[in-house]
């Protein structure tokens, strides 16, 4: 007689294997829009929602990804290149601070992320791009990654907001 193992999934590992998923999609395709006013908020609030659904870990692998693909894909501009572990890292920051202070309050989380991201890639771009570029060149980088930095992760905390708040609100995710 053969012995039948039988898996049983609980519905929360169910939507949170297919919340990684539809996330991890987002911040795929995201960087092919290739418009930073677009992209960066789509991509900040990609890594809010992780952070809060699925917990730092996850939302971090997420955070690796759109750089990286905007890279690959020859989306962001090669000068740029040396920047991509502190876009990375910045990604990180922002979603370990939010995922720390959103506990105390989601606005102070989401402020202190950005502001945190912000002068990390400020104060990377500043030092790594004026070793590696042209000034005219090194300039122009340098106010990619500043203030637009800023906007961008302030606009996808109120994006994730929105959204967090129809998930909770219908019951499709319960505050742990």
């Amino acid at each position: 007689m053969e012995k039948t193992k039988i898996l049983v999934l609980k519905r929360k590992t169910i939507v949170n294997s297919i919340t990684f998923v539809l996330l991890l999609g987002v911040a795929t395709i995201a960087p092919l829009f290739h418009f930073q006013p677009v992209t960066g908020p789509i991509v900040n609030a990609t890594l809010f929602i992780a952070a809060t659904l699925l917990g730092v870990q996850n939302a971090i692998f997420i955070g690796l990804l759109p750089s990286t693909i905007a890279l690959s894909a020859g989306l962001l501009p090669p000068v740029l290149a040396p920047m991509v572990p502190f876009i990375m890292l910045g990604n990180t920051i922002l979603i370990v601070a939010f995922n720390y202070l959103r506990k105390k309050n989601y606005w102070l989380g989401v402020i202190s992320a950005s502001v945190l991201k912000f002068l990390f890639l400020f104060g990377a771009s500043s030092i790594v791009i004026n070793l590696l570029l042209k000034r005219e060149i090194a300039t122009k980088v340098a106010v990619m990654m500043s203030w637009p930095q800023l906007a961008t992760a302030l606009t996808g905390g109120i994006i994730a907001y929105l959204f967090l708040k129809v998930f909770f609100d219908r019951g499709i995710y319960t505050k742990n």
